[in-house]
């Protein structure tokens, strides 16, 4: 376990004075529901901190550097960088499903690979450097993990909230009409899967699924956008 720590704070460019915070980030609900006599803590509460932390940095750094973009085009950039997706690719990245404690069930679902865990697990890490270390290292190291996102997105170069971009593109026809379903749920309440698919008007044109109603319609825009045809939209 030793070496897998320092692997990790390698691959973060952060090396922690009190290890139990970096723990802590790294241990989802299902694991501490497991060991509830044991009191282990989990990583929802750095969550929330994190998704604060970043939110404030990410909007420092777009207000100090884009000085001429309105108000309204910052929240919009500011959305597509602090998005689900985004996190999850950056999760990614830096592996950090690969060290994450998980109960046995969540184990077995794929926990390890699914975006919303490993999104909420980096807000973990942002909160988890930010009480260690301070704001200024926790800056550091959003700002250098999250760089090509923040110049993609500030390029218009990605499109991260699936949904909202296939909004965008329907409506160029103003009659076309896109509504979400969800047409399938399976698993106990604690790993529940959810199935969704979305319609170009009467048409189904993307299905998804994921461990929340929100991630399994992202997924089921992301289809659509690569399926749908320009005569459909027209």
């Amino acid at each position: 376990m030793r070496y897998k720590k320092e692997k990790l704070q390698k691959n973060i460019g952060y090396v922690f004075t009190n290890i139990s915070f970096l723990d802590e980030a790294l241990t989802h609900s299902s694991y501490s529901n497991e060991r509830r006599n044991n009191l282990t803590h989990n990583n929802e509460r750095l969550e929330f901190l994190g998704d604060s932390v970043l939110s404030i940095v990410i909007s420092d750094y777009l207000f100090n550097n884009y000085k001429d973009l309105p108000e309204g085009e910052l929240t919009k950039i500011r959305s597509k960088i602090v998005c689900e997706s985004t996190l999850g690719e950056c999760s990614r990245k830096l592996e950090l499903g690969k060290f994450m404690f998980f109960g046995k069930g969540e184990e077995m679902t794929g926990g390890r690979e699914r975006t919303s865990i490993l999104a909420d697990a980096f807000e973990a890490l942002i909160a988890s450097i930010y009480l260690d270390g301070g704001i200024e290292e926790s800056r550091k190291f959003i700002l250098y993990q999250m760089r090509s996102k923040i110049n993609d997105s500030v390029e218009g170069k990605v499109f991260l909230d699936y949904k909202t971009h296939l909004q965008e593109v329907i409506q160029v026809n103003s009659a076309n009409h896109i509504s979400y379903e969800i047409f399938k749920e399976e698993g106990p309440d604690h790993c529940k899967i959810f199935h969704t698919h979305v319609k170009l008007n009467e048409n189904v044109v993307g299905i998804g699924k994921g461990r929340s109603k929100k991630e399994s319609e992202q997924e089921a825009a992301k289809m659509a956008l690569e399926k749908v045809s320009i005569d459909e939209i027209n």
